[in-house]
């Protein structure tokens, strides 16, 4: 069976002061995406170790295709170090190096990724020469690329995020990171502003924004559709703009007007933030 959608990238441990909760934005884009009713397919790579063998059982338990988690004999299994502050915020603390900095291309891949709808890539694996370079094959094959940037000092450079840019079709980012890039190149103020300059300076089909408790944003087709978001109880927001991803292509894929994807993406990030950690149980999200 044909995947529609090839995540790439990290797969670790997001290991918080209460304990420790499978993650990784790909793995977790992909989550959701079975969980909508998509056959999503990941490309990672893990240590041949106890972490490893969890996040193997985790996923495939949730009926995730793993058949291309690789395993590393040399390097662990990622880990990162989350923790939340007073407003919900998490700041990040990834083990480096890890077995996902090190995937290696196999030729199956070439198919894998050409038949997929989407191929979804984040800017943390290109943080390794090993993986950037697998990265860059893959790109090569894909049909639609994805590019979900995951800005993490100090695990990204200029000359790395303009190169992703470039490469991708669609682009989502939070809004620290979209004043951030475009702040490379422009001093405009405005969201809309900033959108509509990195989606022309890098020739994108479509910009999606997250502003957390302010909503989001998607610009396609050179129409911006904007959505305030929905009130809710906030438990964490870790996985929120994963789910919030998902959503917007599932809606995409089947043909639905922009402004509908938006409010689906937006309503499931707000319910993904009601929730402990970022792969929650849940089904038949309407």
């Amino acid at each position: 069976m044909r995947n529609d959608v090839v995540c790439f990238g990290e797969v670790l441990f997001d290991i918080f002061p209460t304990g420790a909760v499978p993650g990784g934005a790909p793995v977790n884009v992909a989550y959701h995406l079975r969980r909508l009713g998509r056959n999503p397919a990941v490309i990672t790579r893990i240590g041949i170790d106890d972490e490893g063998k969890k996040l193997i059982n985790f996923f495939s338990g949730k009926g995730l295709c793993t058949d291309h988690f690789q395993v590393d004999y040399t390097y662990e299994t990622g880990k990162v170090y989350a923790r939340a502050n007073e407003f919900n915020e998490v700041a990040y603390e990834f083990v480096t190096p890890v077995a996902w900095d090190f995937i290696q291309w196999e030729d199956e891949m070439s198919q894998l990724v050409g038949q997929a709808e989407y191929f979804v890539f984040g800017s943390l694996a290109a943080r390794n020469r090993v993986s950037m370079e697998t990265l860059f094959r893959c790109l090569e094959a894909a049909r639609r690329k994805v590019l979900d940037i995951n800005l993490r000092a100090p695990h990204f450079s200029k000359r790395i995020v303009e190169d992703l840019l470039g490469r991708a079709d669609l682009l989502k980012l939070n809004v620290g990171e979209l004043e951030l890039i475009t702040g490379w190149f422009t001093d405009y103020k405005s969201i809309g502003d900033r959108i509509k300059f990195i989606s022309d300076k890098f020739s994108l089909d479509g910009v999606a924004v997250t502003m957390g408790g302010d909503g989001a944003m998607l610009y396609m087709d050179g129409v911006m559709a904007g959505h305030r978001g929905f009130k809710v109880d906030v438990v964490d927001t870790v996985g929120c703009g994963d789910a919030f991803l998902a959503g917007l292509l599932s809606k995409l894929m089947e043909g639905v007007p922009a402004e509908e994807a938006l409010e689906y993406a937006s309503r499931l990030g707000g319910f993904i933030a009601t929730q402990r950690g970022a792969c929650p149980e849940y089904e038949n999200f309407l």
